[in-house]
């Protein structure tokens, strides 16, 4: 394959604004993704922008290479609420790039000097590289971490996720972030009916995801529009040309699953994680501490945020 090429460009804003998702602030240190994953719904994004959403997606990596700078100018703004922001919402945070470039790690460090929340959605086990800047963010707000193992099968892994991390690797991420305090739990997303979601399969994924020290499990069926569709399929058909059919004909009016299988998928996925419980050698999440208030003067003042409005 093919190494990625880095285009490094400066952004004008860091901070996006989402709409019909559960949060409502996402940050993207890169866009483009080397982790190339089949299923990947940017696919469909790409080809609505006229980009590559084939197998060329994932080879040109945009650096941000200004994002903190401008990431600490939004969060000083008197007008910034301290909302929830997830990061890697649209491209993995911790992609092969921040490696080189620690774009990711200076953008937590900017949260946590503001004391801001956020969340993390990834597939990479370089998170655990800055369990101490997520130890210390947690302090003072709250902080997740999410990683994204739809299953352990290396057979299923390696042909839907071929830039990414082996699942085992992913789950000794849990771990060391569970050991250390941070909350942390596993996306098994997306799972794809005929493979993936055989009852063994699930059954695994989920004791070993619960047995890591997730505390929280997230679920959903693959979910196909135009750009993400056909590659997929395409590549599914190279090695499991029966399943890439039954899936092909399960979408072949629709691209998201019906609220019926969503339904099925989630109730079976908490049935298993009741049967499951998280190991009890898992220390409990950090929690933030309460704000130090204190009085002067007839004013209510939080030290810890003394120069916030001269930053």
């Amino acid at each position: 394959m093919p190494a990625a090429e880095y285009r490094l460009e400066p952004c004008r804003s860091a901070l996006n604004p989402v709409t019909g998702m559960p949060f409502h602030w996402s940050l993207n240190p890169y866009m483009g993704c080397a982790h190339r994953c089949t299923f990947c719904y940017v696919r469909a994004f790409e080809r609505r922008a006229d980009r590559p959403s084939d197998d060329r997606y994932g080879r040109s990596i945009r650096v941000k290479t200004n994002v903190v700078e401008v990431l600490r100018a939004e969060l000083a703004k008197p007008s910034w609420a301290r909302e929830t922001v997830a990061v890697g919402a649209a491209t993995d945070p911790y992609q092969p790039a921040e490696g080189r470039f620690r774009l990711t790690r200076g953008c937590l460090e900017a949260f946590h000097d503001r004391s801001s929340p956020f969340s993390i959605i990834t597939r990479g086990p370089l998170v655990v590289r800055d369990i101490d800047v997520l130890q210390a963010a947690s302090h003072r707000a709250r902080v997740s971490v999410s990683l994204s193992i739809p299953t352990i099968d290396d057979g299923i892994w390696r042909v839907t996720e071929p830039g990414t991390a082996p699942p085992r690797a992913r789950l000794r991420a849990v771990r060391m972030l569970a050991d250390a305090g941070i909350r942390v739990g596993v996306s098994l997303a997306p799972i794809l009916p005929g493979l993936s979601d055989r009852p063994e399969l699930l059954a695994d994924a989920v004791k070993a995801a619960r047995d890591a020290g997730a505390s929280k499990l997230w679920t959903e069926i693959v979910y196909l529009k135009p750009g993400t569709r056909e590659h997929f399929l395409s590549t599914l058909a190279e090695v499991w040309p029966a399943e890439a059919a039954h899936i092909a004909a399960m979408y072949a009016k629709r691209a998201y699953p019906t609220r019926e299988e969503s339904q099925h998928n989630a109730a079976r996925v908490a049935a298993l994680a009741q049967a499951h419980p998280r190991r009890q050698s898992a220390p409990q999440p950090i929690e933030p501490e309460p704000p130090r208030i204190a009085v002067q003067l007839g004013f209510a003042f939080d030290p810890g945020f003394a120069g916030d409005s001269a930053a």
